[in-house]
């Protein structure tokens, strides 16, 4: 089989230090190459900050974080950073586009971020997932140009432009509309679908949750369903 995309194993993260609370209790996770799952919980269940241990802006307390087959506990920031920005994308509820900036050029930011000048080649990526996401003939315009929609398309093509193995989607349909938001995650799964590339999607919505293959469930800083979404 596939090297993981993703392996935790024993993630704990306390807080505090006099007071120690402790947010997760030994999560083990696996996501395989092309995997699309859900993950789900109720709040203060733990959601966010596994996500951020899995996106490497954070360090578990104990336990390892593995991307790629990579052991991230011996990574130092520099190379936390650099695989945060070449192995992982990252989308939000709230875009996130740099309003100074015209579509493209945010779409090009996280290679911009790694190599530190703009290229022929890079242009040529972003505006071929721009053209993607159904917004080829908006690459000049700002974000305050764009619908919300038109923003998360962005968003969502600035996510893949390092050719990430995992994207970590948190709630990237929480601040649009129904319609709206069944476009975004079609565009999700068709990447997901046409690239192989690995999605994990935080959602509220259990009617998204179902259309992803699985549902990975969290509460109380522990898993506490993860099983195949029956098609």
């Amino acid at each position: 089989m596939a090297e993981p995309v993703l392996h935790l194993q024993g993630i704990t993260k306390d807080y505090g230090e006099e007071v120690v609370t402790r947010v997760l209790h030994g999560i083990d996770l696996t996501l395989r190459p092309g995997e699309f799952a859900a993950l789900m919980g109720p709040s203060g269940s733990g959601k966010s900050t596994l996500l951020n241990l899995i996106g490497l802006l954070d360090r578990p307390t104990e336990g390892k974080v593995l991307i790629q087959g990579q052991d991230t506990s011996k990574l130092d920031d520099d190379g936390l950073a650099r695989m945060r920005g070449r192995a992982l994308g990252f989308i939000f509820q709230f875009h996130h586009l740099l309003g100074a900036f015209s579509a493209l050029e945010n779409v090009m930011m996280p290679l911009l971020a790694d190599r530190g000048r703009p290229s022929g080649e890079m242009r040529e990526r972003g505006m071929a997932l721009l053209q993607a996401v159904g917004l080829g003939e908006r690459a000049s315009a700002l974000p305050s140009q764009l619908s919300g929609g038109q923003q998360q398309r962005v968003a969502i093509a600035r996510a893949l432009v390092t050719s990430p193995a995992l994207v970590l989607a948190d709630e990237p349909t929480g601040n649009l509309d129904t319609a709206t938001s069944g476009q975004v995650f079609e565009l999700l799964r068709r990447f997901n679908v046409e690239r192989g590339t690995t999605f994990l999607i935080v959602t509220h919505d259990p009617r998204l949750a179902e259309r992803c293959d699985r549902i990975i469930e969290i509460v109380d800083g522990r898993i506490l369903r993860d099983e195949p979404v029956p098609h």
